[in-house]
C-alpha cells in the first residue's frame, strides 16, 4: 500500500524512559538481577484505604459513565486541597479531571494552541513536554539552562525567548528530571514577565508533595489574580499516592479553559475512569499518613543516593531538593575507555551499564541534556545500593 500516514505522528519520538524500563523488565524475566534506575514511579504498594473505596466502587456498582470532566465529589475534593495546599481558589467548575498528568497536558495544548503557536520549555525537561506539544500543533522552543542557574529558568531568559508567537511556557517545580525546586523569589520573577508579555504558564506541579528539607512548594498563581488568570495548573494522584496506575490527572484553570478541556475530552475519552475516581476522592480526603511515610523514606533514599554519587570519580551532581529523582553529569565519561572501545555518548554508557553491569539508568538525551543520566531513588534502598555499587565497578573500570 503507499498511503501515507500522518506525518505529526511519525515525527513523535517513542518515550525512552518506558523503552529502558520495558528492557529491565524483561532482563529481569529472563533471571536476570537488574537493577532499574529508570522508574517514574514508587515502589510502594497503593495505600489500602484507597484500594478499599475503589473495591467499595465496585461492589456499590459505580461502574458506568460519570461527567466527561469528571464527578462533583472529586472536583470539590480537588478544590479544597488547591484550597489548603496550594493556596488557589479554583472552583468545581474550573476543574477538569483526566485520565492521568499527561492527558490533562494534552487537553492543555489541545485547548491553548493554533498551529505554528510556540511553547517555551526549559531544559532539561520531562521528555514528554515537546511530543505532546507538537502533537497539538504546537512549535516547542527550548531554552537550555544551566549548573550555574540549579538548570532553572530564569524571567531574563524567559523574556528574551518570548516571540509575537509565543504562546505559553511550562514552569516544571519540583522538576523531572533535575529534582530542583523554583523559590518565590524566582516564580515571581517569572511571573511578571509572563503577566507583562501575556502568555500563559503551564504549571506542571505533579511532584508537590515531594518536596524535601526546608523548602516548600510554591504554585506561581498563587500571586495574584493577573497571573492566576494565565496559569494553568496541573498535578495528579500519581507520584503522592503511588497510584500511577490509576491514572488520575486534573487541572485548575479559567472556566472558559476548563469547559473547553471538558468539551475535547468528551470526544476522546469519554470521562476518567470511574472507580478510579472514587479511590480518589479517598486519597484526597482520608488518612494522609500513608503518604508521609512515604515521602520519608523518598527522603532518606535522596540522602543516601547524592552522598553516594558525591563521593564517585567522573560524575557529579546537584542536591535535588523535590520529586525522586538525581540528575548526574556523566560528561567526563566520555573519550574514556570501556575494555576496548571508547565511550562515547551517554547512551552508550547506559547500553554497558545494563548489558554488562545489570544496571537500568535513563540517558537524558531526550530531556535535552545529552551528557547526563537520571537516577530514580522510588526503589528500594537495598536496590539503589546494589545499583549504585555497580556504577561505581563501571567508572573505577574505565582508562
Amino acid at each position: 500500500m503507499s498511503l501515507e500516514l500522518s506525518k505529526k505522528a511519525a515525527a513523535v519520538k517513542p518515550s525512552s524512559t518506558l523503552a529502558i524500563t520495558a528492557k529491565a523488565k524483561e532482563l529481569r524475566a529472563q533471571g536476570k538481577d537488574v537493577v532499574g534506575f529508570g522508574a517514574g514511579e514508587p515502589d510502594f504498594n497503593t495505600p489500602q484505604n484507597i484500594c478499599d473505596a475503589a473495591i467499595a466502587a465496585i461492589n456499590d456498582g459505580f461502574t458506568k459513565y460519570t461527567p466527561a470532566s469528571g464527578i462533583n465529589e472529586l472536583k470539590e475534593a480537588i478544590s479544597k486541597k488547591f484550597k489548603a495546599f496550594n493556596h488557589l481558589d479554583y472552583a468545581p467548575d474550573q476543574i477538569v479531571i483526566s485520565n492521568g498528568g499527561k492527558h490533562s497536558l494534552t487537553n492543555i495544548f489541545t485547548v491553548l494552541l493554533n498551529p505554528g503557536d510556540e511553547v517555551i520549555i526549559p531544559a532539561p525537561f520531562w521528555l514528554s513536554y515537546p511530543e505532546i506539544v507538537k502533537l497539538a500543533g504546537g512549535v516547542p522552543v527550548i531554552i537550555t539552562t544551566t549548573k550555574e542557574q540549579n538548570f532553572k529558568l530564569t524571567a531574563k531568559d524567559l523574556e528574551n525567548a518570548i516571540t509575537d508567537k509565543t504562546k505559553a511556557v511550562v514552569l516544571n517545580t519540583p522538576n523531572n528530571p533535575t529534582g530542583m525546586l523554583y523559590t518565590e523569589e524566582e516564580l515571581r520573577a517569572i511571573a511578571k514577565v509572563v503577566v507583562e508579555k501575556d502568555i500563559y504558564v503551564v504549571a506542571d506541579e505533579m511532584y508537590e508533595n515531594l518536596v524535601y528539607g526546608e523548602q516548600k512548594h510554591i504554585s506561581i498563581a498563587s500571586f495574584g489574580k493577573d497571573i492566576y488568570d494565565r496559569t494553568i495548573t496541573c498535578s495528579g494522584l500519581a507520584k503522592s499516592y503511588a497510584m500511577t496506575g490509576w491514572r488520575i490527572g486534573y487541572t485548575g484553570s479559567s472556566k472558559e479553559i476548563a469547559k473547553m478541556m471538558g468539551s475535547v475530552q468528551s470526544h476522546q475519552t469519554s470521562n476518567p475512569n470511574s472507580i478510579a475516581q472514587k479511590a480518589a476522592v479517598e486519597a484526597l480526603t482520608g488518612p494522609q499518613d500513608s503518604v508521609a511515610k512515604m515521602h520519608a523514606e523518598f527522603d532518606k533514599r535522596r540522602k543516601y543516593m547524592y552522598e553516594r554519587i558525591c563521593k564517585m570519580p567522573l560524575v557529579s551532581t546537584i542536591e535535588p531538593m523535590g520529586a525522586f529523582y538525581v540528575f548526574v553529569d556523566a560528561s567526563e565519561v566520555l573519550g574514556k575507555k570501556y575494555k576496548d572501545t571508547v565511550v562515547e555518548s551517554v547512551a552508550q554508557m547506559a547500553e554497558i551499564l545494563i548489558n554488562d553491569y545489570n544496571t537500568a539508568v535513563v540517558p537524558c538525551a531526550d530531556f535535552g541534556f545529552e551528557k547526563h543520566l537520571r537516577l530514580s531513588y522510588a526503589i528500594s534502598i537495598e536496590q539503589i545500593e546494589k545499583g549504585l555499587d555497580r556504577i561505581e565497578s563501571f567508572l573505577n573500570d574505565l582508562k
